[in-house]
């Protein structure tokens, strides 16, 4: 099947006009595209159309574009509201390529994509921005699951450069490439990750707030300790429960569940009674007002502990169980080496890449720390991945 040029000419249709949405239909408008911007709500898209002009006023305001740039790229996007039947969704007929962003739902989106094959040209290419879920199973509700991939953007996709290309395996290799050559013609930097639970960043990044739960639940340190410890000795900008309230505790969860169940429960990914009490009480972080922390007004936060020997012990466990994910990633060829190093510090801004940090701290000091933790607990959660133990036992390292 051969994919339409993906000219500026084209027009992209976005489906969702949240936070993510509305972010990809800028990005797209801002590179030339006419773009249908789809929703059923329309608070939704008054709400989406009201952030898109609030971000290119900023960026008029800080001379990065023109007035006359600002309202071209308005011009472009045309806002569509109605029902997910066909009718609604008519307005993409003539859309090269459509991206949905909407809920986190395999079977809301599969039925989504089977509704939207029917209205497109054949020639279409259909994207999904899921961050977790299997393209490969969403693809799969098409009679023509090769033009199906995943372009999965990070927010908000206006300011955050990643982009992780997911095709799944029935999707036609040659659109792959041109989807992957038209996002970054975007501005973008793309990764490409082979369809598994989480691609890259949501599979690699589960155990900066796993095992940061873990030592919490454990009584070892208090949050804000961790937090900490993570941010002012191991480099990160936030720590992970500062990093959580910030994201939303339910959207952490959810995604925790969704690469634990896809993975067939393995213990690495397994989510914590803390997170499920957290979210079951409403307390989602800073979107709240409550998470981790207390956001309402004259909240005062508790002090870490600035012990640097407890705090280099969170760090390096914490790290430790990062880089074994990503030497699994590897191992499992989710995604190459510097794809990997790529995506964890342009998608979750980590200050290293984890498979040059292993290289820089030792990987055989990994798999000693792993290994130690291992025999402690006695669990397959810090099983040292095969890879860093051949590595060790070799004297090999990453990027030699």
């Amino acid at each position: 099947m051969m994919a339409k040029e993906f000219g500026k000419e084209m027009a992209v249709g976005v489906i969702g006009a949240g936070a993510m949405g509305s972010g990809i239909a800028e990005v797209a408008a801002t590179y030339g595209h006419r773009v249908v911007l789809f929703d059923t709500q329309q608070a939704s898209i008054d709400k989406g159309l009201a952030g898109i002009e609030k971000n290119l006023a900023r960026n008029v305001e800080k001379s990065r574009i023109t007035d006359a740039v600002r309202r071209e790229i308005r011009t472009r996007i045309s806002p569509v509201v109605g029902d997910s039947a066909e009718g609604g969704l008519g307005a993409l007929a003539d859309c090269g390529l459509v991206i949905e962003a909407i809920v986190e739902n395999l079977n809301i989106k599969r039925s989504l994509f089977a509704t939207l094959e029917e209205i497109v040209e054949p020639d279409a290419v259909l994207a999904t921005n899921t961050s977790s879920l299997s393209v490969t199973a969403i693809g799969s509700a098409c009679k023509r699951p090769g033009r199906v991939l995943g372009v999965h953007f990070f927010n908000p996709p206006t300011l955050l450069r990643l982009v992780e290309i997911v095709p799944g395996l029935a999707t036609d290799g040659a659109i792959t490439d041109r989807v992957q050559s038209l996002i970054d013609a975007w501005g973008k930097s793309t990764v490409r990750a082979s369809d598994t639970p989480g691609f890259i960043v949501n599979r690699i990044a589960r155990p900066f707030y796993g095992e940061a739960l873990r030592i919490y639940e454990e009584g070892i340190a208090d949050m804000p300790t961790i937090d900490w410890a993570m941010r002012d000795l191991g480099g990160f900008k936030m720590g992970p429960f500062e990093l959580m309230d910030f994201i939303g505790n339910d959207i952490n969860l959810a995604a925790t569940k969704s690469v634990y169940e896809a993975t067939f429960y393995d213990s690495r990914f397994k989510p914590t009674l803390t997170q499920q009490q957290l979210s079951d009480a409403g307390f989602l972080g800073q979107k709240t007002g409550r998470g981790y922390y207390d956001y309402s007004s004259g909240a005062v936060r508790p002090e870490p502990t600035k012990n640097e020997d407890l705090g280099d012990l969170i760090f390096r466990r914490i790290l430790s169980m990062l880089i074994n994910q990503a030497a699994d990633a590897l191992y499992y060829r989710v995604a190459s080496a510097q794809d990997i190093d790529r995506a964890m510090t342009l998608g979750v801004n980590y200050p290293k890449g984890l498979l040059a940090w292993a290289d820089e701290v030792g990987i055989d000091e990994t798999v000693k720390w792993l290994t130690a933790l291992q025999e402690f607990y006695g669990e397959e959660r810090y099983r040292p991945s095969p890879l860093l133990k051949t590595m060790a036992g070799d004297g090999f390292t990453f990027f030699g």
